[in-house]
């Protein structure tokens, strides 16, 4: 019999991180454990207000799993058991990982996986004033890869700010939602001028069908739009390219599912994440294996990650120890 526990953590940020809908100060996650007696696994998820969650909700919707555990709920019922979400991805991780400590073996080995290497990461530069987001670019302008958070007035400003901070580096945007058609229209022509590489989620996703009507010079990207497979058939004709992240599949199981269903339907790949600690971005690199984007710098936002931590360095986000999951 398995036993569970759930408890909020709060992580500070590094500074305050603001996109289209606010800004924040610190990171609340929810970890989920599980035992068997004698081995651990664990599993960390951010509950995200825009989809209707708070910690408060998902600690409940996690404690409604703890009778199911006791008469025997595993990770495949778990998927029928609690929809798509944060909740879902906390106990879906703490199963995985608690499978690995059972079997002596990682989770990408348990997965049918490829052993996974490094991979570059975006870094993300939030919103704030053309001066501020070029002096920010200036100081990651050796990063590869910067996501620059839009979605509001002067956003033609920021991106020439930012670009003149950071000539070199290769841009993609994430407007959140942010923008109107008649903005994306007026602004897709800078963004190519730019060599800006992606935009992300530029419409409301419940307006997004206005994209599969007007030309898109550069590659869009579904994220609030995209959650798990049941979200493919309607992003078809509209977005290029789907954003993975784990809080909205709810776990690695279907995160794996839906990268292998989004492949075959002609979908590129970018694999993302919310503000988070390396428990979280640990199951995502192993979806992050060989995509076309990779945005998981959720600990590098953070003043401090937890202990065993993930490795970034020149070449990427490297894989998680052991100790730390899976």
């Amino acid at each position: 019999m398995l036993t569970l526990t759930v408890e909020e953590q709060v992580f500070p940020l590094a500074e305050v991180f603001t996109i289209s809908r606010g800004s924040r100060t610190d990171a609340r996650v929810v970890v989920a454990t599980l035992s068997d007696g004698t081995h651990v696994g664990r599993g960390e998820c951010v509950p995200y207000a825009h989809y209707g969650e708070s910690v408060e909700s998902v600690m409940a919707q996690i404690e409604s799993q703890r009778k199911p555990l006791t008469e025997g709920l595993d990770r495949l019922a778990l998927q029928s058991s609690l929809p798509a979400g944060a909740a879902r991805n906390a106990l879906d991780c703490a199963f995985w990982d608690l499978e690995a400590k059972c079997a002596d073996k990682p989770v990408w080995e348990l997965a049918g996986l490829p052993a996974p290497g490094p991979e570059v990461s975006a870094f993300t530069l939030s919103l704030d004033t053309p001066d501020v987001m070029r002096e920010k670019a200036q100081r990651h302008a050796d990063k590869p890869l910067l996501k620059l958070k839009l979605g509001g007035e002067g956003d033609v400003e920021r991106l020439r700010a930012v670009r003149e901070g950071a000539p070199n580096a290769r841009i993609i945007v994430d407007a959140n939602e942010g923008w109107s058609v008649d903005v994306y229209q007026q602004l897709a022509p800078v963004l190519v001028e730019l060599g800006i590489s992606m935009v992300e989620q530029p419409l409301p996703s419940n307006a997004d069908e206005a994209l599969a009507g007007i030309e898109r010079p550069l590659p869009v990207c579904a994220d609030e739009a995209c959650h798990d497979r049941h979200s493919l058939a309607a992003l078809t004709g509209r977005y290029d390219m789907i954003n993975i992240k784990l809080d909205k599949t709810g776990g690695l199981t279907e995160a794996l599912a839906l990268k292998r269903e989004a492949k075959a339907k002609g979908f590129d790949i970018m694999v993302g994440c919310m503000v988070g600690s390396s428990l979280s971005m640990a199951p995502a690199l192993l979806v992050a294996q060989g995509v076309e984007i990779v945005d998981l710098d959720g600990p590098l936002l953070l003043a401090n990650d937890r202990e065993h931590g993930m490795r970034f360095d020149t070449d990427g986000i490297h894989p998680a120890s052991s100790a730390l999951w899976g």
